[in-house]
């Protein structure tokens, strides 16, 4: 049945094939494993492992004492060029999206963030804090960066809106390109307290530079999603 593919994996596609094609919609009450156990003539280590799996990768919920329930579909982010802002491509998929600005600190340009930049040692850089909700859940957290001198004096009610649209409006800096580095990382204590998670939970990490026409780096920012709320996808046109 599942060739030389472990049993766990093959019922997950399984199951995930089914939630994808709607046999399970949104909020309806998934099987129990033994119900799995028996379609499945499988051992019930084997579904739990499938289960959690599908929970931790946000396909599922569980409600304690009530069993697992079809989760909300994952919130789409495109990746590639598009005129879409993040908001708009929430919109088109019937979700609401909100930004909340944590904190705004000012550092001492130093060290990687310094030679970045291009400025002079303990030159003024503004450090912004900020998590990105959908549907009133926590999806993402952003740490961004911009030097003073670009920006003075950012507010919290300019950041809770999209940043390239407030540096364009309010300070007349366009942004011409953006360079983002995808990877898997695991949530430590910091992450998980912003993005309301486990520590230890698989996020997407995201690391962005963003460039003015003449090169000069305008802001930098890492940015971290949870892996069970959130997918991206990348287009390509040739």
């Amino acid at each position: 049945m599942a060739e030389k593919k472990a049993l766990h994996a093959f019922i997950k596609e399984e199951l995930i094939e089914r939630i994808k094609s709607s046999d399970y919609k949104v909020g309806d009450q998934f099987p129990t494993e033994h119900e799995i156990c028996k379609e499945f003539n499988v051992s019930r280590t084997t579904v739990r492992i499938a289960l959690s799996q599908l929970v931790q990768e946000g396909y599922l919920i569980r409600q304690r004492g009530k069993g697992s329930f079809v989760a909300e579909p994952k919130a789409h982010q495109t990746l590639s060029h598009t005129n879409e802002h993040f908001d708009q491509q929430l919109k088109a998929q019937g979700k609401e999206g909100k930004i909340i600005a944590k904190t705004i600190d000012v550092i001492a340009a130093k060290g990687s963030k310094q030679e970045r930049f291009g400025l002079n040692e303990a030159d003024p850089i503004q450090k912004i804090k900020r998590i990105r909700m959908v549907n009133n859940e926590i999806t993402q957290y952003e740490i961004a960066y911009i030097p003073w001198h670009i920006a003075p004096g950012i507010k919290k009610e300019q950041v809770e809106h999209s940043l390239y649209k407030t540096l364009t409006n309010d300070y007349n800096i366009a942004i011409f390109k953006t360079t983002e580095i995808l990877e898997i990382t695991l949530a430590d204590k910091d992450i998980s307290h912003y993005l309301a998670c486990e520590v230890g939970q698989p996020c997407f990490f995201i690391e962005t530079i963003a460039e003015d026409k003449d090169g000069k780096v305008i802001e930098f920012s890492r940015s971290y999603f949870r892996g069970d709320k959130t997918s991206f996808k990348v287009e390509r046109f040739y």
